[in-house]
């Protein structure tokens, strides 16, 4: 990562934590700076990536981990039908509108974790055969898997940009900074 992830205030966990995944976002959502929705969607490499696409999975994945830890329902749920669709973009769906979508899940999960009693707070994991049987997980360690699944992505994205336009993180930072 190429950008300074400001130090909480003393002892603000939650704080540093959302920080850490802000910066995360951010480090995605630059990789998106001045491309067309036709250059956004293209896979340059031999992976089927896109930059579209990987904006659209980061999005959902956020909102799954929210919901689960809400313990609501998921109205973007995916079945193994569908499960393609979370990395490209369908329809009418465009870059700025799951831009916003991101923007919404983003705000709500910082109000969310600023809301629990707890970090040490936990959440039942559904059934899934990568999920332990009667799994939990804290909501600490769901702000974790978080910044670990955002970078992932962004890593992604980086490679994917490069790729297309031979734009790296740090020219990317400027272009958003300018």
């Amino acid at each position: 990562m190429v950008t300074h992830v400001p130090a909480e205030a003393p002892g603000d966990e939650r704080g540093a934590l959302l920080a850490f995944i802000e910066a995360q976002r951010g480090g995605l959502r630059r990789t998106l700076l001045g491309l067309t929705e036709e250059q956004a969607a293209s896979h340059p490499s031999a992976s089927e990536l896109s930059l579209s696409g990987l904006l659209k999975h980061v999005a959902e994945c956020e909102l799954s981990w929210l919901r689960m830890a809400q313990q609501r329902p998921n109205e973007k749920q995916r079945e193994e039908s569908t499960w393609h669709e979370s990395f490209l973009l369908v329809g009418d769906e465009t870059v700025p509108q799951v831009m916003a979508f991101w923007d919404a899940v983003a705000k709500e999960t910082q109000e969310f974790i600023h809301a629990v009693p707890s970090l040490d707070d936990t959440f039942p994991l559904p059934e899934a055969p990568w999920f332990p049987k009667d799994g939990r997980v804290s909501m600490r360690w769901m702000l974790l898997h978080l910044i670990e699944e955002i970078g992932r992505h962004a890593g992604h994205a980086d490679i994917v940009r490069e790729s297309l336009d031979g734009k790296t993180a740090f020219e990317l930072v400027a272009l958003a900074n300018a």
